[in-house]
């Protein structure tokens, strides 16, 4: 099991710090000079931050919050301030943080494994109808995001989330973050493995745990036994994925390493099998390491795919080993590659006791407080009593009768729900963009979703998977750099010279089957106006030229610059 001793204020110094401050690594013996994020961590753990919002702020308001809390520790209990309506995107990078700031908030949910019952699902369309004017969207993460929270009405809110098991703990900050996991674990006839117990026990022992809640910057982790490797492990911080070792049965391989943002890196195997019951001992391990010698120097290299990168699997797994473990791992195999390219679970599908799971696409994870209720009223209409949400902005229901089925999928068709959507609807996700982000620079979400209805009208009969990604910065919350087509928003300069909404284009990045970052056209960039022309011909070119059973992304990386542009 992982030393869990080593508490944030007396972190073990293993040797003295010399003069060079090095990378601000506690292991190291780094404590300074810190940064404005680490002294703010060091003044107050973000875990109590809580106490002061419904003791104080819920009844002084919002310009009572300290502004250490309100642009960082409130971030502990899920809370980050929203953009201010009316801030151009040329003005993200130049205005103050008061000056983007608006006095509402975005409040993440967060939904370990995508695991909901009917019950809180509809409480969740309850909590966006009464307190965020109707806003819940779906993220890559299965987390649910409101927007237009005020402060004042988060004991209330809390008070109905945590009375039906959900919670907004650690959704964000330099903490471990919601927990991914497949959303179809334990009822998936192809499944190799259930890793539910596993979430439920790495959920039990480090989130809200002090020991945990102040690492270098934020911990993803990714746990999933089905063989379509459902969970985007390759980009996670930590990833479990289901593997048959040949002498001991089903466990889980352990990657380490993974993540976007500015500097891609895909995660690294450690060579590692893990049964089942020790999935949470090592996690625990990786946190502590991660913690402990996790860069926090610079705020731009705190994230542990640096540490990986400098260290390499081989002397992460030994330090992981020798220091926190304290005994060795078995040596395992690598996941096999998955037989087909989408991973979202759509359509319909038997599970292993014989009944069914229908999977349905929201338009680019955007949906609201009525409709998310209106699915709990149809779930336990046709005999459900269970939905998950998954790591493509995507929905399920479990547990349906086969006599059900087709009565569920119409219903759901009515709410624009569809179970049989177009490669596009399919195939499009966009991260929260200019209306609500501070950091966003173009709009997302409805262009995202306009995009899909011109290309279905444009390419009816197009029906190979393709996915498109659609950013509203560079730092890739909808994986820009791993899509078919991932679509980064930035300023760009039009044909009248005036600078307009647009994209950086990356072409042909993949996860699962062969994963990879996607191709840079040297000079491509698309105004959004452009936008559905520019796609149009590259999926057209795509169509002429690709041999038989290429996959996008095969042919982009092959492909003259010509038929990209």
């Amino acid at each position: 099991m992982a030393d869990t001793s080593k508490q944030p204020a007396s972190a073990p110094s293993r040797r003295k710090a010399g003069r060079h401050r090095g990378e601000g690594q506690w292991a190291a013996g780094h404590f300074t000079p810190l940064n404005g994020n680490e002294q703010t961590k060091k003044d107050d753990d973000g875990l109590n931050v809580r106490t002061r919002i419904e003791t104080i702020y819920a009844h002084r308001g919002f310009d009572s919050i300290d502004g250490a809390d309100l642009r960082g520790r409130m971030r502990w209990w899920g809370l980050y301030t929203q953009r201010k309506p009316g801030i151009s995107g040329g003005k993200t990078a130049v205005l103050e943080p008061e000056e983007l700031d608006d006095e509402y908030f975005m409040l993440r949910v967060r939904i370990d494994g995508g695991q909901l019952t009917t019950r809180q699902l509809r409480t969740i369309g309850e909590v966006s109808q009464e307190f965020a004017r109707g806003t819940a969207d779906i993220t890559d993460r299965q987390n649910v995001q409101f927007h237009w929270i005020r402060i004042e009405d988060m004991p209330e809110i809390w008070r109905r989330l945590e009375g039906v098991g959900l919670s907004t703990t650690e959704a964000c900050g330099d903490t471990p973050r919601v927990i991914l996991g497949s959303p179809v674990a334990g009822i998936a006839a192809d499944e190799i493995i259930d890793g539910t117990p596993a979430i439920d026990e790495i959920h039990r022992r480090v989130i809200g745990n002090p020991a945990y809640s102040n690492l270098p910057r934020k911990f993803k982790t990714a746990v999933s036994g089905s063989p379509l490797l459902d969970v985007a492990h390759e980009i996670n911080d930590v990833a479990f994925v289901g593997v048959e070792h040949p002498d001991h049965g089903p466990g889980f391989d352990v990657w380490v390493g993974g993540g976007l943002s500015t500097n891609p890196k895909l995660g690294v195997r450690l060579g590692a099998w893990v049964p089942r019951d020790e999935v949470a001992d090592v996690h625990e391990g990786i946190v502590s390491v991660f913690r402990d010698y996790g860069y926090r120097r610079l705020r731009t290299r705190a994230r542990i795919k640096f540490l990986v990168a400098d260290w390499g699997a081989e002397k992460f797994r030994q330090v992981l080993e020798d220091e926190y473990l304290l005994r060795r791992m078995a040596d395992g195999p690598a996941p096999s590659s998955p037989v087909q390219q989408w991973r979202d679970h759509i359509g319909v599908h038997q599970q292993k006791d014989g009944r069914y799971y229908v999977g349905f696409a929201p338009r680019v994870g955007r949906v609201d407080g009525g409709t998310l209720a209106k699915i709990a009223d149809l779930a336990e209409s046709h005999g459900s009593y269970r939905v998950r949400t998954t790591a493509e902005q995507k929905m399920i229901v479990l547990d349906v009768a086969e006599d059900e089925v087709q009565a569920l999928t119409d219903a759901l068709e009515a709410l624009d729900l569809t179970a049989r959507p177009s490669v596009f609807r399919r195939g499009t996700m966009a991260c929260t963009g200019i209306e609500f982000c501070k950091l966003a620079i173009v709009e997302t979400k409805a262009r995202g979703s306009s995009l899909i209805d011109e290309l279905e009208r444009r390419l009816p009969d197009f029906d190979e998977p393709v996915t498109i990604n659609v950013n509203g910065c560079p730092n890739s919350c909808a994986r820009i750099q791993v899509a078919d087509i991932g679509l980064k928003g930035q300023l760009v300069t039009d044909s009248d010279g005036e600078q307009v909404e647009g994209y950086q284009v990356h072409l042909g990045g993949s996860l699962g089957m062969e994963p990879g970052f996607g191709r840079k056209v040297r000079g491509l960039k698309v105004t959004a106006r452009e936008l559905p022309d520019y796609i149009e011909r590259v999926l057209r070119n795509f169509h002429a030229q690709r041999e038989d059973g290429e996959r996008f992304a095969q042919w982009a990386a092959r492909a003259e610059e010509g038929a990209l542009k």
